[in-house]
């Protein structure tokens, strides 16, 4: 259930509480809060995004002066995506904003100003002609990139988990797996994790068998 409440999704947590007859801990006004900011993000409204956050915690912008640049960095991209549709946009909205917004925080960090560096030179190459570090920028996987980046300081300034058991102990086994690999241990070619309704059905269908027979009580001797 921490999976569905820390990735924001409190319908789906509600549910699983009700099926599982369990008494949810989770704040879901405060689940409902993250996912009006993921969606914000996801939309390109970044605006919205950023005053959300400020709503619910000042200080998590003012702390985290990375993340706070990247949501800025992402409002300017969405800006640019904005006003370079048409080759006779009007670039002054974008260009005021990097100006006011981003430009007296890029020397605070030469990732900052190589960052901004970047994102101008959208202005300066026609969109079917970027090079792909530039094209990347254009890509909504940005958008969930950095909306994954909010939704982890959020939990933090909640003093709650910024990843979810069930995550962790999937990439535990995995990292498990690639040791053994590497090690070149005998193992399975695939291994599975136990999450395949119809895979443990015949499992279990197996076990019956093995019993029935005898097997099973032999090799557990």
């Amino acid at each position: 259930m921490d999976y569905l409440v820390n990735e924001g999704y409190p319908s789906a947590a509600q549910n699983f509480a009700l099926e599982a007859n369990i008494q949810p801990r989770a704040d879901f006004e405060s689940i409902q809060e993250r996912v009006i900011i993921r969606n914000a993000i996801y939309a390109g409204d970044i605006q919205t995004a950023i005053e959300r956050v400020n709503e619910l915690n000042p200080q998590i912008l003012d702390r985290d002066s990375a993340l706070h640049f990247a949501l800025l960095r992402l409002q300017l991209i969405e800006l640019i995506r904005n006003c370079t549709v048409t080759p006779d946009s009007d670039i002054n909205p974008a260009l005021t904003f990097a100006t006011t917004h981003l430009a007296p925080r890029a020397p605070t960090s030469p990732e900052f100003l190589q960052d901004l560096e970047q994102t101008m030179a959208l202005l300066i190459f026609p969109p079917d002609k970027l090079a792909p570090p530039l094209s990347a920028l254009l890509d909504t996987k940005l958008r969930i990139d950095v909306a994954k980046r909010v939704n982890e300081a959020i939990l933090l300034s909640n003093g709650e988990r910024t990843k979810s058991k069930l995550l962790e102990l999937v990439r535990t086994r995995a990292w498990a797996e690639k040791k053994a690999r590497d090690a070149k241990k005998d193992i399975p070619d695939r291994i599975d994790i136990g999450l395949d309704p119809e895979h443990d059905h015949r499992d279990m269908e197996g076990d019956s068998m093995m019993q029935g027979n005898g097997e099973a009580e032999s090799t557990m001797t």
